[in-house]
């Protein structure tokens, strides 16, 4: 038997919460649950657009692509903690050893440079809004501390993989200053 796509529990502007609880599409969890989903599928985006010298990037973004669905797994089901201060320590690691592997940042730069780092760039911006939107849930349902710091680390690790992109595909960071 095949699961039917549709359900119309929707049409009314309500949705299912994992324990059953209707709520408004708009309810705070739904929100930080969709913007991540939307990051999730963002990385889908630049996995599809991934220049030839980036392609070694595929693994590293499908994994965050797999960790997103367990922090959202963390969002929805109570006293789960999937995510953990190990995670956040790997992204930590990964940030420092992709940073010793670039020109020192001596300014702030310009989102941009190769389709890659471009795209992820963007992405990065999707992990902030949602990491907005998580702050903000956080305060009316407590959330574990290290869903909070793997999200805030996580923009962090993609504005580096951005600027490695462009290392990668031999462009430079453009300055935010002429």
């Amino acid at each position: 038997m095949t699961l039917k796509i549709y359900t119309k529990t929707g049409d009314q502007g309500l949705t299912k919460q994992v324990t059953g609880k209707m709520v408004p599409k708009y309810d705070l969890q739904i929100a930080t649950i969709g913007e991540i989903d939307e990051l999730q599928s963002y990385f889908g985006v630049v996995i599809a657009n991934l220049s030839n010298n980036c392609s070694q990037l595929r693994e590293l973004i499908q994994n965050l692509q797999r960790t997103l669905y367990l922090l959202e797994g963390d969002i929805v089901v109570k006293r789960r903690s999937k995510i953990t201060l190990k995670e956040v320590k790997e992204l930590e690691q990964e940030i420092d050893r992709l940073t010793s592997l670039l020109p020192a940042l001596t300014e702030f730069i310009l989102p941009g440079g190769s389709i890659t780092a471009a795209n992820l760039h963007y992405a990065r911006t999707i992990a902030r809004r949602a990491e907005r939107t998580m702050v903000q849930l956080n305060e009316e349902q407590k959330l574990a501390p290290a869903c909070l710091q793997y999200l805030n680390r996580l923009s962090d690790y993609i504005f580096v993989l951005g600027r490695y992109a462009n290392f990668l595909d031999g462009e430079q960071d453009i300055p935010s200053k002429q």
